[in-house]
């Protein structure tokens, strides 16, 4: 998922409605927005689908306001369906407020029976609801205290952004696994999960939230709480790799730099004897640029991207499935026919994919492919919000390298290291990787909730 939050700017919704653009890629299942007034007043609206499909310019022009939350949602088959579409809205006697959050946490079980024992009715799947009735429980308490109890209460990887009627605060995990950073924008601000929404806002990049950190936005300015004594960075891997805009940056780390250097030692690790490079569109183009420049074989433009496919396309029978790829890819017959060539891709989750466009390539003509994969091997179910299916389902997760590549149908398979992984970002000097190597950075359940 990705959120979005502006405080202080005239059109709100406007700008937020454009911010969620560039967010697009972080979620495509619904979007949704809240904004309040100078009044005090709400207004909200929230839908399935992609974000020109949930908004019009009458939707938009209905969300008034000088300051708002937005939302993209990621799929989800365990946490689906319209009621989970972020944000969420809370009527509460001490002030209605909203929140929208990403990631994933690891003690949400927990902390659901904790609150249920407690008289809680939930209403949605989502780990923003547990955390706004945490808040809410504590209704005696200073607002950032009840923030910050709540927050050393979860764990997980998370970025939240909660908006009241006079404040908005961001919140980080205290791992730092997920991103979110803080941009100006006139005398406001905004404060999104990357960098890359700001240039179309007009906003200027301030910096990114720290770890463990809230960031409230009001009159009074920008204003910083720590609430964990105890912070990493420990950004996810996958971000670098896969999630992110090539034009973001990532706690000191520009994206399309990292993908760049990871295809440049990926080819140091491992070589392929090939006569052209093909980076499989759009996350694996910078790595493969890399792996390119590092070993002076020519990069082609083999596979092309169909850019209009709609994401509500059904597949009534096995024969139509078949065509998937096809619907999204396709091979530049006169470029790869005859030739040996080296896929680059960012990752390999059930290998499914791979096949098909190893697949296509030997039908366009291809005498070779040598498939290059600029991260680890994924053998592990990342626990903080990437959906990588269960273990069993991970093409590497019970394969030896040879047995993969015979499984994807290419002539060599090649994987990153972790700790070439870890040397390609400048930003962050440990990033999370337990995906590749079953290092998680946080406990994956926590039994010792209270039941006060």
């Amino acid at each position: 998922m990705g959120v979005l939050a502006v405080y202080g700017v005239k059109d709100a919704s406007t700008l937020l409605y454009y911010g969620l653009h560039n967010l697009q890629h972080r979620g495509q299942e619904g979007g949704g927005m809240v904004t309040f007034d100078e009044h005090g007043q709400s207004y909200r609206y929230r839908g399935l689908g992609l974000l020109n499909e949930v908004f019009n310019d009458n939707i938009i022009a209905g969300l008034k306001g000088h300051m708002g939350i937005g939302s993209v949602k990621y799929a989800n088959a365990s946490k689906g369906g319209p009621e989970n579409v972020e944000p969420l809205f809370f009527h509460h006697k001490s002030g209605n407020f909203a929140i929208a959050g990403e990631g994933n946490l690891v003690n949400s079980k927990q902390i659901a029976e904790y609150l249920e024992k407690h008289g809680t009715i939930f209403q949605s799947d989502t780990d923003s609801e547990l955390l706004a009735h945490l808040i809410k429980k504590n209704s005696n308490e200073d607002r950032i205290d009840k923030i910050v109890k709540a927050l050393n209460m979860v764990e997980g990887g998370f970025a939240f952004v909660i908006m009241t009627k006079s404040r908005v605060y961001a919140c980080r995990d205290k791992y730092g696994i997920k991103p979110l950073c803080i941009g100006k924008l006139g005398d406001g601000f905004v404060v999104g999960s990357e960098s890359c929404a700001f240039e179309i806002m007009g906003a200027e990049f301030l910096r990114d939230v720290k770890p463990g950190e809230i960031v409230s936005f009001d009159t009074n300015g920008l204003r910083s709480t720590l609430y964990s004594r105890f912070s990493r960075h420990r950004m996810c891997a996958m971000e670098y790799i896969y999630f992110a805009r090539p034009d973001s940056d990532i706690d000191g780390c520009n994206v399309h730099a990292y993908r760049k250097e990871a295809g440049r030692r990926l080819y140091r690790e491992c070589p392929a004897d090939a006569d052209i490079v093909v980076g499989v569109p759009e996350s694996s183009l910078s790595a493969a640029m890399g792996y390119a420049e590092e070993s002076g074989i020519p990069y082609e433009m083999g596979l092309v991207k169909h850019k209009y496919v709609g994401r509500t396309f059904i597949q009534p029978v096995q024969s139509m499935r078949e065509l998937g790829v096809k619907m999204k890819l396709s091979p530049v017959r006169s470029i790869v026919k005859g030739k040996r060539i080296a896929l680059i891709d960012d990752s390999i989750v059930r290998g499914t994919t791979s096949l098909k466009i190893v697949k296509l390539l030997r039908e366009a003509g291809a005498s070779e492919v040598h498939v290059r994969i600029a991260s680890p091997m994924m053998r592990f179910t990342c626990h903080y919000g990437v959906d990588t299916s269960t273990p069993e389902e991970l093409l590497c997760s019970h394969r030896t390298l040879e047995e993969a590549c015979k499984a994807i149908g290419a002539d060599s398979l090649g994987y990153l290291s972790p700790e070439s992984t870890r040397d390609s970002c400048f930003g962050c000097a440990d990033p999370c990787q337990a995906c590749f190597t079953g290092n998680y950075p946080t406990l994956l359940y926590d039994d010792a909730i209270t039941n006060e």
